[in-house]
C-alpha cells in the first residue's frame, strides 16, 4: 500500500507543508505530528542550558541552536526540533532541506511527562543513526538530574547519570556545565503567586 492510501505523508510533502506553517512539526514514520510546546519550566531549563553551552563554547567553532532548529536523520527519515542542538565546524544540512541540520555533535532533550518515554527509546534509536553525534542530554524537569549518554564506539553509549550534582562534562566539546546554571531561577517558577 503506498503511503498515500494510508494516510502517511512522504518527505516532500511533509517538508512542503513545514515551510507553510507557524507550527512545528515533526516527521517520523511518514506521520507529521504536531510538536505541543513546552511548560515554563521545560522553557526555562532549555534556555539556560542553550546559554550554557553558548557561553561555554564562546570563541571556539561551535553553533549553539535553541528549539526552532530543525535536525534531520537521513538514515531512518525522522525530523525533529531537539530542545538544543550544538555543531562544532560548519553546519552541514539535508539535500532536500537546507534548514535542516544533519551534523550535530551534541542534543539535548528537556523530558517531560508526554515526551520522556518516546526523548528515552524511539527518538534517541534515531539520534544514534548521526554519525557526528557523540553526547545526547537528558535533563529532567522534575528534578536536578541530567543524563549523559557518550558515544564511546560506534555503537557503544556509555551512561553517566548526574542526579544533584554539581556539573557535567561533555568531553566530546571539552567543556564542563555548571548544573546551577542549567537549573538557574527554575525556584522562581514554584513560588507562590500573589
Amino acid at each position: 500500500m503506498n503511503s498515500a492510501a494510508r494516510g502517511l505523508a512522504t518527505e516532500d510533502e511533509y517538508l512542503a507543508a513545514e515551510r507553510r506553517s507557524e507550527t512545528r512539526h515533526e516527521f517520523v514514520n511518514g506521520e507529521i505530528v504536531a510538536m505541543a510546546g513546552g511548560s515554563q519550566r521545560h522553557n526555562l531549563i532549555g534556555g539556560n542550558l542553550a546559554r550554557a553551552l553558548g557561553n561555554a563554547l564562546a570563541g571556539r567553532p561551535c553553533l549553539v541552536f535553541p528549539s526552532d532548529q530543525r535536525v534531520a536523520v537521513t538514515a531512518t527519515g525522522l525530523y525533529t526540533y531537539p530542545d538544543v542542538t550544538v555543531v562544532c565546524g560548519p553546519p552541514r544540512s539535508h539535500p532536500k532541506d537546507p534548514s535542516s541540520l544533519v551534523n550535530p555533535i551534541l542534543l539535548a532533550e528537556v523530558l517531560s511527562e508526554a515526551t520522556e518515554a518516546y526523548d528515552r527509546g524511539a527518538k534517541f534509536a534515531h539520534y544514534r543513526n548521526l554519525p557526528s553525534l557523540a553526547e545526547y542530554l537528558m535533563v529532567s524537569t522534575d528534578e536536578r538530574r541530567v543524563e549523559h549518554y557518550r558515544r564511546i564506539e560506534p555503537d557503544q553509549w556509555l551512561l553517566t547519570a548526574r542526579v544533584g550534582a554539581t556539573a557535567i562534562a561533555l568531553p566530546a566539546l571539552e567543556v564542563t556545565i555548571a548544573l546551577d546554571d542549567v537549573y538557574a531561577k527554575v525556584e522562581l517558577l514554584d513560588a507562590p503567586t500573589a
